[in-house]
């Protein structure tokens, strides 16, 4: 089993992703972000994102219920169902879900963020959790009559509410569930960057010990990346291949070992 992350770079090959799994000898489940295709729609809708940085270091987008209405149209709609198309077209049998449907993502409502704003510390509280579990028994009757789920936010809460959350931690639940023999990620990078200012500064190969270091360096959403990351090995053994979305062949450059493969 192959989880396959696709990042929602405006630059991200999706085509050169899709012609590369309807290859595959290997079942595998998509899951897609679409943050290029959100922003470009909140300018024309005239909707403001706003990103927040709890107190821990970690940035998140602020998820009011106009940013879920925003969520819905990219992520749930046109990302997806424009991925679900160009699946269909190059014979992969795919469906589109998001976390909502047949409670296919569950997760729980944050309590509260603690941030500091203008100095002070407070707690906001938004749309937004962390996905704790999935509905294995859908996800399984899909891929034993051959259908490929391809999924998205939002996700579903403990109260029945549609709430944000980050890929990189639904990747984790997944792989908890599924036990999933490799995880891609691709990303608008050549793997993961030791400077992210230098794109010739590749880092080939790490162990699961080295992203405790390498999370401590880092600030911002690569935080919240790498601490996702290694929480992926916590539920059983896998290899994470992070690796370009831009190139022409994008799944099979992962797999050859082009990107970043974490053991």
């Amino acid at each position: 089993m192959i989880i396959v992350k696709i990042g929602g770079g405006a630059t991200i090959n999706l085509k050169g992703i899709v012609q590369d799994l309807a290859e595959l000898n290997e079942p595998f489940i998509i899951i897609h972000g679409a943050n290029a295709l959100r922003d470009e729609l909140a300018r024309k809708l005239g909707i403001e994102k706003k990103v927040i940085t709890s107190i821990s270091g970690y940035a998140s987008v602020f998820s009011d219920e106009a940013a879920i209405d925003l969520q819905m149209l990219a992520y749930a709609g046109l990302r997806n169902k424009r991925l679900v198309e160009l699946c269909q077209q190059h014979g992969i049998n795919a469906v589109g879900l998001c976390g909502l449907d047949g409670k296919v993502i569950q997760g729980r409502r944050n309590q509260g963020i603690r941030i500091i704003e203008k100095g002070k510390r407070r707690i906001i509280r938004d749309f937004s959790g962390k996905p704790k579990s999935v509905n294995k028994e859908l996800l399984e009757l899909l891929l034993a009559h051959h259908y490929i789920p391809v999924l998205a936010v939002p996700i579903i809460d403990e109260e029945n509410f549609a709430i944000n959350s980050e890929n990189d931690d639904i990747v984790a639940v997944l792989q908890q569930a599924l036990r999933a023999e490799k995880i891609i990620q691709l990303i608008e990078s050549p793997g993961f960057l030791a400077d992210k200012d230098d794109p010739t500064s590749l880092v080939k190969n790490l162990s699961v010990h080295e992203l405790i270091t390498r999370e401590e360096q880092v600030e911002g959403r690569m935080k919240r990346k790498l601490l996702a990351i290694r929480k992926l090995f916590e539920a059983s053994q896998t290899t994470v291949f992070i690796s370009d979305g831009r190139t022409a062949h994008p799944v099979q450059d992962a797999l050859a070992g082009k990107g970043t493969i974490i053991q």
